[in-house]
């Protein structure tokens, strides 16, 4: 489609087409992200696993997409300025080859959602999870091209031109919308923003009238995989075990997710002072 785009000089076409191909773009490089975390899973140069190249892939697709909308707004604000010859048949037609591929994938993941919706178990959610979006993302694609079509039906039978390169403001739009949310979703990973409700889990799990927790650290470090750093003072400390099964107690669905990690010390409160540095380098839980 942006080949027809470019060829029939169709900004709506292009648009779409870019529209279509920017979800292409980010399939592709979260595979590669996915295979190159994958073979280097038990690799010693990652402290923390290879969970954050995927969100690295993420955020570079997102840049990507940025680009591509960046492209369309100003391809698209060039021919308000300056129009160029549309072949209006041609686009038409393309246009309509491509509502009806996204229909029939539409159609496909629809109805393999409904079919096996409830057909699994707790670890096929995400899976699920992940058909769904695409199948949002396939409907995204199938309106952008009825509204395409719209516009080029529009600019060959009522000489509305100007609706051709406003619907590759309107794709800019889009593409412009999922980069941002897929920035903004990545950048928590990357920068290891720390989960505030999974804070209070472990807090929560770990105090008692004895026990309290004086520091702690909760981030992702992968889809689903999180790690913490957590500082325990008690005048009377457990051992390890102890605390560790408080926290799994407590946060199970989270341990089912586990590399089953753990490093844990314990500090008594009149010395706490004197390790406190050396404590927050070796307690490390991986959920």
């Amino acid at each position: 489609m942006i080949l027809a785009g470019i060829v029939y000089g169709s900004m709506a076409l292009l648009a779409d087409g870019l529209h279509m191909g920017s979800h292409a773009v980010a399939l592709g490089i979260a595979a590669f992200a996915y295979a190159y975390a994958r073979k280097n899973a038990g690799s010693a140069r990652f402290s923390f696993g290879t969970g954050k190249v995927n969100a690295l892939g993420g955020f570079t697709g997102a840049i990507l997409l940025a680009v591509f909308a960046l492209y369309m707004v100003i391809e698209s604000v060039g021919r308000f300025i300056q129009p160029v010859p549309i072949s209006f048949d041609g686009a038409i037609f393309v246009a309509i080859i491509g509502l009806v591929v996204n229909g029939v994938s539409a159609w496909i993941l629809g109805d393999a959602g409904h079919d096996h919706g409830h057909s699994h178990g707790h670890h096929h959610h995400h899976h699920d999870h992940n058909r769904r979006a695409a199948y949002l993302h396939v409907l995204a694609d199938a309106l952008t091209s009825v509204l395409a079509i719209v516009a080029l039906l529009a600019g060959k039978y009522a000489g509305w031109n100007w609706m051709d390169p406003m619907m590759g403001i309107i794709g800019a739009i889009l593409v412009t919308r999922w980069s941002w949310h897929l920035l903004k979703e990545t950048s928590k990973v990357l920068l290891d923003e720390q989960h505030q409700d999974m804070e209070e889990t472990v807090r929560q799990a770990v105090e008692d009238d004895d026990a309290k927790v004086s520091d702690l650290h909760v981030w992702a470090i992968g889809p689903n995989i999180h790690a913490a750093i957590v500082s325990v003072v008690s005048h009377q400390p457990e051992s390890p075990t102890v605390y560790k099964k408080r926290i799994q107690a407590h946060c199970q669905s989270l341990v089912n997710h586990a590399n089953h990690a753990f490093k844990m010390a314990v500090c008594p409160l009149q010395t706490f002072d004197n390790v406190r540095v050396r404590l927050m380098r070796v307690i490390i839980y991986h959920f």
